[in-house]
């Protein structure tokens, strides 16, 4: 038997699980009524994106 190493691609999950909320926030971003809820739409997407990012980076 070979020894090897197993690599996970949590990452890569995490990622994705962090840009779908991004994707729910863009959607609050322009669909919302008011000036207050396209903020919060904006704030959500902006997070959950740079969350996206660092979780590649934490788990490579």
């Amino acid at each position: 038997m070979s020894e090897g190493s197993i690599e996970s691609d949590m990452e890569i999950g995490v990622a994705l699980a962090f840009g779908a909320v991004a994707l729910v926030g863009t959607a609050l971003l322009f669909g919302y009524p008011s000036q207050i809820g396209r903020a919060g739409g904006f704030a959500a997407a902006f997070v959950f994106a740079l969350c996206a990012i660092v979780a590649v980076h934490v788990f490579d």
